[in-house]
């Protein structure tokens, strides 16, 4: 909702000062069907020569992002230490059962207590891979949080590609701007031989061309691709939470502080108050009894 809000402040703003200032829309109105399909035509095409086409789906996928926002809310990160909670108890009680729920996640009972997280290919895969290597004794704590910073390193700069492509979109706008005015400006001249109110018309109009460039690329697809950087850092924070809350595990921390500590390093807008967590655990205890 705010990235729609923002770009209707944008337009209101940009065009609303031209109006005001005694510009005319005419022209503008009269030149833009031509010049955005030289200028998005040319950036459309550079885009998909320089990705593959997985990365165009994720892309254009990944947009939707800007307005919706973050995947993981509060409650998912609330639900992600419930879950790492009743894993980790069940691990240090009886680590043979335990071996049901991280070789078959899809059938679990206690990861089918939240949909969300099992439906992420990612975050089962991290914490299933990292349970069944401290069930082979690859509990050297150092170690197995260095595996686990480069594999969310690795998912982090995957998920950047969008932001990367959409940023070279927007850094390449300027200059196909450039290339729609000069066209503009060869038409002019074949017609030099009009009056000066045909060539001021037209002139604008290759103007046109400089000022979408421009407007595209610092005002739409730039600040598309710095908000899709900041969604994509945000949902990182998830991942990250599960590596500390199993590393702990590994320094055989209690359940308790485990997740603790988890909560403690959960970012602010989406970290759940100590009662509520309590509340929440209490109530997985309570079902186990």
């Amino acid at each position: 909702m705010i990235g729609i809000i923002g770009i209707v402040i944008i337009l209101v703003m940009v065009f609303g000062g031209y109006i005001l200032a005694g510009g005319k829309m005419g022209i503008i109105l009269k030149s833009l069907p031509f010049e955005m399909i030289i200028i998005g035509g040319a950036a459309i095409g550079a885009f998909v020569i320089s990705n593959d086409g997985a990365s165009i789906l994720h892309t254009l996928r990944d947009v939707g992002k800007v307005f919706r926002g973050a995947r993981w809310k509060h409650g998912d990160y609330r639900d992600l230490l419930c879950l790492l909670f009743e894993l980790i108890r069940l691990a240090r009680a009886n680590p043979v059962a335990l071996e049901e729920h991280i070789e078959g996640p899809a059938d679990s009972s206690i990861f089918g207590k939240y949909p969300r997280i099992q439906r992420d290919k990612e975050a089962v895969a991290l914490i299933c891979d990292t349970l069944r290597s401290a069930s082979m004794n690859y509990d050297d704590p150092h170690q197995v949080e260095e595996v686990l910073e480069k594999r969310i390193e690795e998912t982090l700069h995957r998920s950047m590609h969008s932001t990367h492509a959409l940023q070279t979109v927007a850094d390449g706008l300027p200059a196909l701007g450039i290339v729609a005015a000069v066209l503009g400006v060869i038409k002019t001249m074949a017609s030099i031989d009009q009056p000066p109110e045909v060539l001021g018309k037209m002139i604008g109009g290759a103007l046109v061309g400089t000022f979408l460039g421009v407007f595209l690329a610092y005002g739409l697809i730039g600040p598309f691709a710095t908000r899709l950087k900041a969604v994509t850092e945000e949902d990182g924070h998830f991942y990250d939470l599960i590596r500390q809350v199993l590393v702990a595990n590994l320094h055989l921390h209690t359940p308790q502080i485990c997740i603790e500590v988890g909560r403690q390093n959960t970012p602010g807008p989406h970290r759940p108050s100590f009662g509520e967590l309590e509340e929440a655990l209490r109530a997985l205890r309570q079902e186990a009894a």
